[in-house]
């Protein structure tokens, strides 16, 4: 798709969702500008969000051991040296209630990527949060590294941008909802769900390796 075609496509599942939008938004970048990251530094990524939530959670409830497990399935896996700072905070036992919190939340991160990366077909409905059970399924059925990359294919660039495009349509409609106009119909998007997820699109995309570091403009 052009950057039009696909701003037009996003705008009818909009329509078809009950979600308001300005049609003077302009489209966003094409095919030809961007470049993807590599299909295994996707994978590593997903893998060690995956199990940075899962320490999260043990430490948020007070777990130590449990944490250590999550630690040592990271060397396991090989990606105890792909983490991003909140994360490197959360293993190190540093980390503060808002980190872990972060850190939880990057379930909806995981989904996103997980959806790149083929594991799942549809991630358009935003206003649930995803299935953690299955997410966790992803990683911990996995013997390796590699065996969970070869259950993975990376969706292809006009692919990602068709995905990063509504869900910047969805932030959108999420920040003019929650900050301007509180009649402004979001047909039930999650805000906190949308921005994570779209997060991690724009993460696949981005030059700066730490998701925490980046911004999104709406």
């Amino acid at each position: 798709m052009t950057p039009e075609e696909r701003k037009a496509n996003s705008e009818k599942i909009l329509t078809q969702k009950g979600i308001d939008f300005q049609e003077e938004l302009e489209p966003i970048k094409s095919a030809d500008q961007v470049k993807l990251r590599s299909f295994d530094e996707i994978c590593r990524r997903a893998v060690a969000a995956l199990l940075s939530t899962q320490a999260a959670i043990e430490l948020n409830d007070n777990n130590p051991e449990g944490m250590e497990k999550f630690k040592r399935l990271m060397v396991y896996f090989g990606v105890e040296n792909d983490l991003n700072s909140y994360e490197t905070r959360v293993m190190e036992n540093k980390a503060s209630e808002q980190d872990l919190v972060a850190v939880v939340w990057e379930y909806e991160c995981c989904w996103a990527l997980f959806w790149a990366l083929g594991l799942l077909d549809d991630i358009t409905d935003a206003a649930e949060i995803c299935d953690c059970k299955t997410a966790i399924n992803f990683v911990s059925q996995c013997e390796s590294m590699e065996d969970f990359k070869s259950q993975c294919s990376l969706r292809s660039a006009d692919e990602i941008l068709d995905m990063a495009d509504l869900y910047f349509r969805y932030d959108w409609a999420c920040d003019h909802h929650a900050y301007i106009d509180s009649d402004w119909n979001i047909g039930g998007l999650d805000k906190d769900i949308v921005y994570e997820r779209r997060l991690a699109i724009e993460w696949t995309m981005s030059s700066t390796d730490d998701w925490f570091k980046m911004s999104l403009d709406t």
